[in-house]
């Protein structure tokens, strides 16, 4: 497996084997996300409708009444048509081609409008406007064009009205079906907006959770090798990366598809010729977008790996802040933020230039697009081969046409951003834990507090020896503590004994059964340790007690605290238990925190005590408190001390001192002075002033 903490990069558009692994997180909401396509199928063809509605509102209701008539005798009309003086008026465009043949004899009449006024006349003109003259003699009048004379009778407002009526009747309909249409619409594009959104929140929901809890599940040697920043920069980012990808792409890119293949068959079938020449210029954008995708993935890519550095800068800067006042490096840390914030700005400058460029290149060919159907189309309009309303409705299709096109490349972006997120959340899962428990672990409730080491070699990094050879027995309720120089295996020994990683050669066996037999959840719990620096949790002192175990009261809390010294610091602040506690417990000193610290470990009644330089760096009088919490703790089960402070040891029932790894010396601190070794030596240099004296 490839280091989590590699650089940033940009892996395939896409992979089948990434995908269908994603996939298998929205199975759960498989009902949920289909009910979210199916309303995106309604919200698609309210969408489709709206214009084909506005069509058949111009052409067989608003410009209607240009259409020829035929004139019927009452009560002989095929169909229901307009009574107007004893006759019944039927428009050509109801009847069917077998009807108008059948009808051919009879008589054709049209209303035309001129200068303001409805006149109905005999016959059909197809002349235009500027080439028609009109006569008048009352309400009787006379039009001639070029090729011919037509016979008109002036109507008034309410005879135009009777024309019109039943025009005014459908379009009311037609207003009504449009509403409803747009509140269909308005309510399926709400409902699948919240169901999808609910969808993808609730997937990434359960994949931030499974990473976390794998993350708790990985050993300190994992963490070691892992930077913080990173590790949190996968949960939170690369996690929403996948957010996009379920939302934006994975439903509304069917959508897109079938608003496109909706758009194509209902322009096809209004009119084939006015879609073809819509569809020329969609090779054109095709073109364009593949050398867009081109250009801007590479662009991405240098983006997210210099934001990356940005995110890594911060992270060490911020973390490090108290180091940077104390050396006085302001001036050197910023110019160094400001040239790495400087790249990335450069470097997204160059992303919005592509951008800037592509997207009214897009507009310019879809207008030309619109420009020639206004060309065409309109020509057509005027020569009476097509209606008005198509070409309106061919305008709006055309516009709706181009949008899904053009957001191609932006789901392409998600959808290769996601998949370079989800291989490197799943480099993550698919890490094994290196501490691994015993297909049938050793359950237990409570530890006598023996613990042996045999033999046991362990290295962090292949053969580079921590510890060489380490054997030793610790009986129950021992107090015992290790001495030795700095990097001499302390603490390699008591992360060994919680088991937070194994060992590679030897035997550490815990109440006479292998540590790695045991259960290592319940070997924690039983196992308390107080370290030199200790982490408290933002949240109030009760919770940093108790670490949110609701099954230990404040009661509990209070007394805990009372019997370690801690009572009376906590009682002078201004909330008391419930007092806030800032990131890694900023207000608080030292010796606060470290009784904090014997509180929590005391709450959890442990079988074993673990006192890494828990009284290093303390003031004299809280020390005193320190120490006499001390002697609580360690009464009546096993404790484990490091400490480099030799005079904090002297009472305990065996010092084990170590050097490069190896154990040198055991005994008791009298045994050991009067060997004269190491320990002796150690003495010697932490009370040189009583040795001369």
């Amino acid at each position: 497996m490839r280091n989590i903490h590699e650089e940033e990069t940009l892996g395939k558009a896409y992979d089948s084997k990434l995908m269908k692994r994603l996939l298998s997180y929205a199975k759960p909401y498989f009902k949920y996300i289909l009910l979210s396509l199916i309303l995106l199928i309604f919200a698609t063809i309210v969408l489709l409708a709206r214009p084909y509605v506005m069509q058949i509102a111009i052409d067989d209701y608003i410009t209607a009444y240009k259409k020829p008539m035929y004139v019927f005798d009452k009560g002989n009309a095929p169909i229901e048509g307009i009574s107007y003086k004893n006759n019944i008026y039927v428009r050509e465009n109801k009847l069917t081609e077998k009807e108008k043949s059948k009808y051919s004899d009879k008589e054709i009449k049209s209303i035309y409008k001129f200068k303001g006024e409805f006149y109905l006349i005999d016959g059909s003109i197809k002349s235009p406007k500027e080439n028609v003259t009109i006569k008048t003699n009352g309400k009787k009048a006379t039009f001639k064009t070029a090729d011919n004379s037509y016979s008109a009778t002036l109507l008034s407002k309410d005879e135009y009205k009777t024309f019109r009526q039943n025009d005014i009747d459908n379009l009311s309909k037609l207003g009504i079906i449009y509403l409803i249409l747009i509140t269909i619409g308005f309510i399926s594009h709400y409902a699948q907006k919240y169901i999808l959104n609910y969808s993808s929140k609730k997937i990434i929901f359960n994949i931030r959770q499974e990473i976390f809890s794998h993350l708790q599940k990985m050993s300190l040697s994992f963490f070691d090798n892992n930077p913080v920043g990173r590790l949190v920069t996968r949960v939170a980012n690369d996690t929403e990366k996948l957010n996009e990808m379920y939302s934006q792409v994975l439903v509304k890119l069917i959508n897109d598809i079938l608003l496109l293949l909706g758009i194509v068959v209902i322009m096809i079938k209004m009119n084939y010729k006015l879609a073809l020449l819509s569809f020329s210029v969609v090779p054109i954008i095709l073109i364009a977008s593949a050398i867009f995708r081109s250009k801007i993935r590479k662009i991405y890519r240098i983006v997210r790996v210099r934001l990356a550095k940005i995110n890594s800068t911060l992270n060490e800067n911020i973390t490090g802040m108290k180091t940077v006042h104390i050396f006085n490096k302001h001036n050197k840390k910023f110019k160094e933020f400001d040239k790495i914030n400087q790249s990335y700005l450069d470097a997204t400058k160059k992303e919005i230039r592509v951008y800037a460029l592509f997207r009214p290149s897009i507009e310019i060919i879809r207008s030309l697009g619109i420009a020639s159907i206004i060309y065409y189309g309109g020509g057509q309009v005027v020569k009476g081969t097509i209606e008005f309303g198509v070409l309106y409705a061919f305008i709006n299709y055309l516009q709706q046409f181009f949008r899904p096109i053009m957001e191609m490349t932006q789901k392409y972006n998600i959808l290769q951003s996601a998949m370079a997120a989800s291989e490197r959340l799943f480099q993550i899962l698919d890490k094994e834990a290196d501490i691994k428990n015993n297909n049938k672990p050793i359950s237990f409730n409570k530890l006598k507090g023996k613990i042996e080491f045999k033999n046991v070699w362990f290295a962090y990094e292949k053969d580079n020896w921590v510890l060489k050879d380490v054997s030793f027995t610790i009986n129950p309720g021992d107090s015992v503590a290790f001495v030795g120089a700095t990097g001499a295996g302390k603490s390699s020994i008591i992360n060994l004994i919680s088991r937070f990683y194994d060992i590679q050669k030897g035997e550490i066996l815990i109440d006479d059964i292998n540590i790695k037999n045991l259960d290592k959840f319940q070997l924690r719990k039983r196992i308390g340790i107080v370290l030199q620096e200790v982490f408290l949790f933002t949240g109030d002192i009760k919770d940093n007690i108790r670490l949110n175990n609701k099954g230990i009261s404040k009661k509990e809390i209070k007394e805990i605290s009372k019997y370690v010294n801690a009572e009376k610091f906590i009682e002078n602040l201004p909330k008391k238990y419930d007092e806030p506690v800032m990131e890694r417990g900023a207000t608080l000193s030292a010796g606060q925190k470290q009784l904090l610290a014997f509180a929590r470990a005391l709450a959890f009644n442990p079988d074993i005590l673990i006192l890494d330089e828990a009284t290093s760096n303390i003031d004299t009088e809280t020390e005193l408190l320190i120490q006499d919490a001390l002697v609580k703790l360690i009464k009546n089960r096993t404790s484990i001390a490091v400490a480099h402070r030799l005079s904090t040891i002297q009472h305990s029932d065996k010092i084990i001192v170590l050097h490069k790894g190896e154990v040198k010396e055991q005994g008791t601190h009298q045994q050991l002075l009067d060997k004269g070794g190491f320990y002796y030596d150690l003495y010697r240099l932490q009370y040189k002033d009583d040795f001369h004296n």
